[in-house]
């Protein structure tokens, strides 16, 4: 029975996903068909469609979730502690550097492999 119920919910979602959809496309129709229309009218139309469409999502069960999961984000989001202009400065300086000495050291490494392979063991002068 549960089957069955899950089945008719997904079925349910994917109806009112395709009339969002088919909204959506009847409102993009209509903003070029009247285009003997005043500009407002037309924008009009397509905004009227785009945001009836947003709201028959929203009222949908998916909508619903993907709502809460909105929210829920939002709340995630806010209890981040973000660090401060001096420790964001003072982080940045500390990469900086790092990549500096890397680079540096990667180099010299290189360089110490060429000198071997190229005047050591190969004998290139």
């Amino acid at each position: 029975m549960s089957q069955q119920t899950i089945e008719n919910s997904e079925q349910k979602s994917s109806w009112v996903s395709l009339l969002a959809v088919a909204i959506v496309i009847v409102a993009l129709v209509l903003y070029y068909t009247l285009i003997d229309q005043g500009y407002w009218i037309r924008l009009g139309a397509l905004l009227g469609g785009i945001i009836l469409a947003v709201i028959i999502v929203a009222l949908s069960p998916d909508g619903r979730r993907f709502i809460a999961y909105s929210k829920d984000s939002w709340a995630e989001v806010k209890k981040v502690v973000w660090p401060t202009r001096k420790e964001s400065t003072q982080m940045t300086l500390v990469v900086f550097g790092f990549v500096v000495i890397m680079s540096l050291f990667l180099w010299l490494v290189d360089k110490l492999v060429e000198w071997l392979v190229f005047s050591i063991f190969l004998g290139w002068k």
